[in-house]
């Protein structure tokens, strides 16, 4: 039993219909490891064990008289707690939901419910999912299981640390500048931002329907295997007649794409934040390791990404913080973390007359064209997901470091598929993921792109935790 719970969440649903291992024995050990690696980490802030105990035994029962609830049956994983979960606290990481219990799921929360998924418990996350760092004033910081000291990324850290460290098959994290992408780099697992459109937010904390920003967030799933975002992510996709910019698109199957033929684009330095050597050293072997599999490989960069952090700073803040600031009403809290009263307090100098946002929103759709532009002679791009590894707490969010993020949040504003897997290693141990990123839609092709290199280069590795 010690070994399952590093198991892809696919194969621990193959054991479980082989009845090589029951639903209570894969809860139980799953429960177990969270509570050997959680006082370290603090990563799973609410557990849902009883309950979770409840549901195994019954998936056992149905199974034992021939029925099974779908490809999840009895597999047990944990959400990110901007995600409403009926009958568990959900607090998003702002005081005012501290002790907040949704009546109903959110959508993605029932569909893997629906599919026979076992939830846990929750996972931490900043205040509102609106920082790099995971902290907060209800739960406290979560720490990096490949060295404490360091933090795991946000907003998605919770998530991150605890499937890298096996107390869950998988997790559902939100991505609005790079929310999945970050923590799964920091913490050498994969994770998908999925494209604009494909899955719905409805029960997020950050809801849909914010205008001008609502194409940045999406629900993505996380976990240590490729193979099982290919299989969550048509359980969790497609309209559910609530979120109003998810649209009926097909989605692709990755094994039915074949590496070689495939035009990549790799670049190793965005012109914005220079990477370590070690983050441009896996890029250029992912790029190798893609060649060598038939693919047509070249070295580009758009020459629009630079103006990225520009234009992504004054469409997120050039309302003074005024939608944060209703978020924040709207849920009653009066108290802020220490990084969104800073927020906050320099909100006045961020403001944007309508004139300069509109042309801002311009900006913006130009941005996207000229990379659309770009993409018409590629199926692919590879790149960095950060410019270095796992940070000292504390250090992600100074300013002098948020550019070093801006390699994800270039494809929350065109709204493209990325995902994220292992590549390489730190001088100080810690992961370094890649970026593999598609065209529109093209979900199909990222994941068949990193389950390759996932293979060539090696994925997830256990941590010393």
């Amino acid at each position: 039993m010690n070994d399952i719970i590093y198991a892809s969440a696919k194969s621990m649903a193959q054991a479980i219909q082989d009845k090589d291992v029951s639903a209570v024995e894969l809860v139980d050990a799953h429960l177990a490891r969270i509570e050997e690696v959680n006082p370290a980490l603090n990563a799973v802030v609410m557990l849902a064990a009883e309950r979770a105990r409840t549901e195994a035994a019954e998936a056992d029962a149905a199974l034992a008289r021939g029925e099974s609830k779908g490809v999840l049956h009895g597999v047990p994983f944990t959400l990110k707690d901007s995600i409403d979960t009926e009958g568990v606290v959900t607090t998003g990481g702002t005081m005012g939901r501290k002790d907040y219990v949704p009546a109903a799921d959110a959508t993605v929360t029932a569909r893997l419910r629906a599919a026979g998924g076992i939830l846990l418990g929750k996972t931490n996350t900043p205040e509102l999912t609106f920082a790099g760092e995971t902290d907060n004033l209800v739960y406290g910081r979560t720490n990096n299981p490949f060295d404490l000291s360091r933090a795991p990324g946000g907003s998605s850290g919770g998530a991150g640390a605890i499937v890298c460290c096996g107390g869950a098959a998988f997790d559902i994290g939100s991505d609005t500048g790079g929310s999945v992408r970050g923590p799964a780099h920091y913490c050498g697992i994969t994770g998908i931002k999925p494209n604009s459109g494909r899955v719905p937010r409805t029960g997020h904390v950050v809801p849909h329907g914010l205008g001008a920003l609502d194409s940045l967030t999406q629900n993505g799933p996380m976990a240590r295997y490729v193979e099982d975002l290919v299989m969550i992510m048509p359980i969790i996709s497609g309209p559910d007649w609530s979120d109003p910019f998810i649209a009926p698109v097909p989605l692709g199957n990755p094994a039915d794409v074949e590496i070689n033929g495939l035009r990549v684009c790799f670049y190793t330095d965005n012109g914005v934040r220079t990477p370590t050597a070690e983050i441009m050293a896996a890029v250029r072997s992912a790029a190798a390791a893609l060649g060598e599999a038939g693919a047509t490989v070249e070295e580009d960069l758009p020459r629009a990404i630079p103006e990225n952090p520009d234009i992504s700073d004054i469409l997120r803040q050039g309302d003074g913080q005024a939608g944060a600031r209703r978020m924040l009403a709207n849920y009653g809290t009066t108290e802020t973390h220490e990084w969104m009263t800073r927020q906050l307090a320099k909100s006045s100098e961020s403001i944007v007359p309508v004139g300069d946002y509109t042309a801002v929103l311009e900006r913006v759709d130009a941005y996207r064209s000229a990379l659309l532009g770009f993409m018409e002679h590629y199926d692919v791009i590879v790149c960095p997901v950060s410019s270095f590894a796992a940070l000292p707490h504390g250090e992600s969010m100074e300013d002098r470091n948020r550019a070093g993020m801006n390699y994800t949040a270039t494809y929350n504003i065109t709204g493209w598929p990325s995902t994220v897997v292992r590549a390489g290693t730190s001088p100080d141990g810690l992961p370094i993921g890649v970026q593999v990123v598609a065209r529109p839609w093209r979900e199909d092709v990222s994941l068949a792109v990193a389950q390759y290199l996932e293979s060539a280069l090696g994925g997830w590795q256990r941590p010393p935790l």
